[in-house]
């Protein structure tokens, strides 16, 4: 099964590119499969990792930044894949 690990922060005022460049330092042990990091209107990064496993399994995650560095506590989320019915 595919897991997809969403992390995502909303820098204080005019440190979008500090937590993005933080975010972009930050290493997994064992690296995931994918990585893909983005950012947003807002002062807003997003990080989301693709892991082989089960929805449930203790998988590495992005740490909480600085607190002079985001205005509020990192929003996580787990998707797992399901299967494309479109024809």
């Amino acid at each position: 099964m595919t897991v997809a690990l969403m992390w995502e922060a909303r820098a204080v005022s005019g440190r979008a590119g500090d937590l993005l460049s933080w975010a972009r330092t930050q290493r997994l042990a064992p690296a995931p499969l994918r990585r893909e990091t983005f950012r947003a209107p807002q002062d807003r990064v997003l990080v989301i990792t693709w892991w082989d496993a089960d929805l449930t399994d203790d998988l590495p995650e992005l740490p909480e930044p600085a607190q002079d560095l985001v205005t509020r506590a990192v929003h996580r989320w787990r998707f797992e894949s399901v299967a494309d019915d479109v024809n």
